[in-house]
């Protein structure tokens, strides 16, 4: 991802709103299962796979195509390929934070077309913001989930953690209060929705510190948004930087820097940067003797 981008996606919400709002619904199917598992930071994650569903288990393989129909029939298509597996349902059935959807996936009969197009755009997206985010990642000593793709959400996020514990908000539902049981930094990426429809990055700390207004948060048109108490980077404006890889590096690192000074996070938790497959071609003698005179 080093270089300009001359080909940079472009990303247009009414063009890409009904695909989001498909896949977003599908990837919670599989999401749900790890509700049925004991809580654990970072368990939102899934992973994205092509024009199918794939189930995998010690009992086998099934794939489940992804096309035109509604979520209800994808949703008993993939319970009937995982009781072939020995796989009972799910407990839950409700599609959660999506706004005006229908209540579960049973209930939702709208006719949905899986465009193919979209959805190799979706991933191209995904893929090249979760390069940076990956390498903004690789550094930290702390507790840190691998970057994924968040099923109730359908944001990429990538998550530092502090064993700090805070105090939940309690009018929020059940999974934030969860997920806000302790301090953490997230920075990731998002298609937007109908009250935002821009896609970019974004990140917030939380507890949210004091001071967040008027800072640089690493890259030009980066800004703080108070009422969203995020900041944003718009994908736009991140494909027109010289380097968007090295670009979402430096907002993640702007963003640390204000958990830093602003909210007393440790900044011995960032080791240093290293390019993994320099060290890979370096003779040990020399690392060992890059390794002595770092400390």
């Amino acid at each position: 991802m080093s270089g300009p981008h001359d080909a940079w996606p472009t990303l247009v919400h009414e063009e890409l709103a009904s695909m989001v709002g498909y896949v977003s619904r599908v990837v919670q199917v599989a999401g749900k299962y790890t509700l049925d598992e004991p809580f654990e930071v970072g368990w939102g994650n899934v992973v994205l796979l092509d024009d199918d569903v794939v189930i995998d288990a010690d009992t086998g393989s099934r794939t489940v195509p992804l096309s035109t129909g509604s979520v209800a029939t994808f949703y008993a298509a993939f319970l009937g390929a995982a009781a072939e597996l020995g796989i009972d349902r799910p407990r839950s059935l409700l599609i959660c934070e999506i706004p005006d959807c229908a209540p579960t996936f049973e209930a939702d009969h709208a006719e949905r077309s899986w465009d193919p197009g979209a959805a190799r755009l979706m991933w191209e997206a995904l893929s090249l913001a979760a390069g940076g985010l990956e390498t903004w990642q690789a550094p930290f000593r702390g507790h840190r989930p691998r970057v994924g793709v968040m099923w109730g959400g359908f944001d990429l996020s990538a998550t530092r953690h502090r064993v700090q514990p805070t105090e939940p908000p309690p009018d929020r539902p059940m999974f934030m209060q969860n997920a806000q049981l302790t301090a953490y930094v997230a920075v990731g990426f998002s298609f937007g929705d109908a009250t935002s429809p821009s896609a970019g990055m974004y990140a917030y700390i939380w507890p949210q510190p004091d001071g967040l207004e008027g800072r640089s948060w690493g890259v030009d048109g980066a800004v703080w948004n108070a009422d969203a108490g995020l900041v944003l980077l718009p994908w736009d404006t991140l494909g027109e930087t010289a380097d968007p890889h090295q670009a979402i590096v430096k907002f993640g690192d702007a963003v640390y820097d204000a958990a830093v000074k602003l909210g007393g996070w440790p900044s011995d938790l960032i080791g240093p940067r290293v390019d993994g497959w320099y060290m890979s071609r370096t003779p040990p003698e020399v690392v060992r003797a890059q390794h002595h005179w770092a400390y």
